[in-house]
């Protein structure tokens, strides 16, 4: 999708299942199953879908997904197989590892920020060598000191490597990181994620990865049961729904496995989404 001098361009790194009460809290399953397909195991599937803003001058990946360091628990957990699409979906759109100048990390769940790194031998590294890794000040602070609840998805002997290679860069809330291009720390999911809007022409795009991780959850009430503050992530909605509407604007999804890009339409109290890609 082209907007103003910018583009985004989608492809999947992998594909995933979660437990669909995990997914969507506290709404029924006689309601979110019928928005997804389930298994046996109330699991549904879902991808993880990045994104490459293209400025013209530097180009910005949204995430990292799952990679191809998971362990075999892991693998279990994600009903994944491991094997990373990154430098493949680079490819496809022209592009390798070393052509991403920033990548955005909205949090450091492994389901985000697992492809970041690679396993070299029996040693991690990074992968985008010639990119900064952008990070919440907060939470890179959580992500070193997992506590009960959050062990399984901050893998802290995997992620150091990004501040011991001196690429990684912290961030303190808001900051325009680009002209045009600004990341918000939003809170809720965990209190670290943060959302990146880029403007250009008279159209914005956001990707507010999993405050509103598919179509389905730009619905105030779906959110999440594993949102660490989820009043938070509703009130997020609410103001992401104001802040939108009346705009030409675009969304982009990070589990949705139908809709990557999306447009949202608001009428009364009714929100749905029209897809663009």
């Amino acid at each position: 999708m082209k907007f103003g001098s910018f583009e985004i361009v989608p492809f999947v790194e992998q594909h995933f299942m979660l437990d669909g009460g995990s997914m969507f809290g506290v709404i029924p399953k006689k309601i979110w199953s019928r928005l997804l397909p389930v298994d046996e195991n109330n699991l549904v599937p879902m991808e993880v879908n990045l994104f490459v803003l293209k400025t013209g001058k530097k180009n910005i990946l949204f995430d990292t997904g799952l990679g191809d360091c998971l362990t075999d628990g892991e693998k279990k957990i994600y009903a994944a197989s491991g094997d990373t699409n990154i430098e493949r979906g680079l490819k496809e759109i022209g592009l390798t590892t070393d052509d991403i100048d920033l990548v955005f990390l909205s949090h450091l769940h492994t389901d985000h920020a697992g492809g970041a790194v690679r396993n070299s031998d029996g040693a991690y590294s990074t992968r985008f060598k010639k990119a900064k890794y952008l990070v919440q000040k907060i939470e890179w602070r959580d992500a070193m000191n997992p506590n009960e609840r959050t062990a399984a998805v901050y893998i802290p002997e995997r992620l150091e490597i990004l501040e011991k290679s001196g690429q990684m860069e912290l961030i303190d809330g808001e900051e325009e990181i680009l002209p045009g291009v600004k990341v918000i720390l939003t809170g809720g999911h965990t209190p670290g994620h943060m959302a990146i809007e880029a403007v250009s022409g008279d159209t914005t795009v956001v990707y507010y990865a999993d405050i509103v991780p598919s179509s389905h959850h730009i619905r105030i009430p779906y959110v999440a049961a594993v949102d660490l503050d989820p009043l938070k992530t509703m009130a997020v909605k609410r103001g992401l729904l104001d802040k939108l509407a009346g705009k030409k604007h675009a969304i982009v999804f990070d589990h949705d496995i139908d809709i990557k890009i999306g447009a949202l339409n608001r009428d009364g109290r009714k929100i749905s989404v029209n897809k663009i890609e």
